[in-house]
């Protein structure tokens, strides 16, 4: 079964047009954290520092989800 929402890449979005933004929040992210992020090919980065910027990313949706469930939001 096939899923047709899917595309190959994994940069594909459910909402394309944050496509911007996600790359923005990702910068930021890695520029806390100190992970030296380039535009275009960031190959060179280690598995310890890539998965730092996601991990990271997903730790700061999680509390902002949190604090919009909290409030009623």
């Amino acid at each position: 079964m096939t899923n047709q929402n899917s595309s190959s890449g994994s940069s594909s979005m459910a909402v394309p047009e944050a496509k911007a933004a996600m790359n923005r929040f990702k910068e930021e992210v890695a520029s806390e954290l100190g992970v030296p992020l380039k535009d275009g090919y960031n190959g060179d980065l280690t598995s310890k520092q890539a998965g730092s910027i996601g991990g990271e990313m997903v730790k700061k949706m999680i509390m902002k989800q949190e604090q919009q469930m909290s409030s009623g939001q």
